[in-house]
């Protein structure tokens, strides 16, 4: 089953749990004998967002094999002193409002008791006593719960849905207990957005941690012989593993961090150009220099085709000042120019680089995780969150969204319609 099936066949449980009459009761659920009777009740006082309520659970005794069974709601969860809507709520407001999990509580406590920040908000009728005592702890626990569920259902979880075959990598560095830096591997389809279940490894150096990166992403559905081409920031055991995990497909350098690397060779060219002469000269040599070497290097980065680019690029080493920068271009030159490859159709020329803005609100750089396997369930149930969350529909100043109002599975071609990643999670 991939996430979308787990999610449809929870909901599906959860209505049936709510719609089942006293008659469906009475069948006992280990042998599935109607000879049950009755066998007294216990109370319950769960909060829920709309305050605390007191429960009363029937129980049963099947007189066929002797056990007994209490009846179960929808609304609650067992063994917890919450009910589901305080558990999906806590989980929703950490992906999806970026709070950190201590906000979180205090938000919940103050809906549930009307403590706290409620005053705030309702300034005539002022907070009660404190009542409600829900604790970050709690809500952490909650989340890693989720988290672990995530990571249970990667085998198959995005079996079944288009590809595309264009991938698109990065790394986020984040740092644990005791000064310990790890790094989280993501892998998204570039023309769907879909997310494969990220690793989380040592560094982006050896060629082990991509494997296992990409090793995860077969094991969620992706299929690797099908993978065309793989955009990259250049670390070198990606460009290792490609070479020899993926040797197949094509490697394409991301122009944004290949600008980055150039910033230095620029000043330098110059301040090479400026540097017999002072003042108001100097500053329009380097002027010119700098302007007329980024022409050449958008003419070579840019390029429509392969001979346009040699042709930039034969005019960048005999620039006076453009050899080494134009050398560095030539040795990249095949992987900055991989998405022009028919083969490469829709090969993304950045990293995912813009993923990390919505998970850096939640992950806080491993501030609430403090461990190499809870940073993983995090960035695991976050990417679940992601594949069924649509994008805003409103573009922003320096930020626009490919398909507004869509999420990634529905733009695969399977919309999760009134499933929700809570659902698919089992919350």
């Amino acid at each position: 089953m991939n996430i979308l099936e787990h999610g449809r066949a929870f909901l599906a449980s959860l209505q049936e749990l709510a719609s089942r009459t006293a008659w469906a009761w009475k069948r006992c659920p280990n042998c599935g004998s109607t000879l049950t009777i009755k066998y007294g009740s216990y109370p319950r006082r769960p909060y829920h967002l709309s305050g605390r309520e007191t429960v009363r659970v029937q129980r049963h005794r099947c007189q066929s094999c002797g056990k007994t069974y209490s009846e179960s709601s929808a609304r609650l969860v067992r063994r917890s002193w919450y009910g589901r809507d305080v558990h999906r709520g806590a989980i929703d407001h950490w992906q999806h409002g970026g709070m950190s999990v201590r906000r979180t509580a205090e938000f919940l406590r103050s809906w549930i008791g009307h403590q706290e920040r409620w005053g705030l908000w309702h300034p005539l009728e002022g907070a009660c006593a404190k009542s409600c005592y829900l604790a970050a702890s709690t809500v952490h626990r909650w989340l890693d719960g989720a988290g672990r569920v995530a990571k249970e259902r990667v085998p198959g979880q995005l079996e079944g849905i288009a590809q595309s075959g264009v991938l698109s990598v990065d790394g986020l560095w984040a740092k644990l207990k005791g000064q310990v830096k790890r790094v989280v591997l993501l892998a998204v389809d570039r023309s769907t957005g879909l997310i494969y279940p990220p690793v989380v490894a040592p560094g982006e150096e050896s060629a082990g941690s991509w494997k296992k990166l990409f090793t995860r992403a077969r094991q969620a559905g992706l299929d690797l012989d099908a993978v065309r081409g793989v955009t990259s920031d250049g670390a070198p055991g990606l460009l290792a593993y490609v070479s020899r995990g993926l040797d197949w497909a094509y490697h394409q350098r991301c122009v944004w961090h290949l600008w980055r690397n150039l910033a230095g060779e620029l000043s330098s060219a110059a301040s090479a150009a400026a540097q017999a002469l002072s003042g108001e000269a100097a500053a329009q040599a380097r002027q010119q220099v700098r302007a007329e070497l980024t022409g050449l290097i958008h003419r070579v980065i840019d390029a429509q085709s392969y001979a346009q680019a040699e042709a930039a690029l034969a005019l960048l080493l005999k620039h006076t000042y453009g050899a080494s920068i134009g050398r560095i271009l030539n040795v990249q030159l095949d992987h900055i120019l991989a998405h022009l490859l028919d083969v490469c159709h829709g090969l993304s020329r950045v990293t995912a680089e813009w993923y990390w803005r919505d998970f850096r609100q939640r992950l806080s750089h491993g501030r609430n995780h403090r461990s190499e396997q809870r940073l993983e369930r995090a960035a695991l149930l976050w990417a679940v969150y992601h594949n069924f969350e649509p994008a805003q529909r409103r573009s922003e100043r320096k930020r626009h969204y490919r398909y507004p109002g869509q999420s990634a599975l529905q733009v695969a071609g399977v919309p999760p319609g009134k499933v929700s990643y809570l659902d698919a999670l089992g919350v």
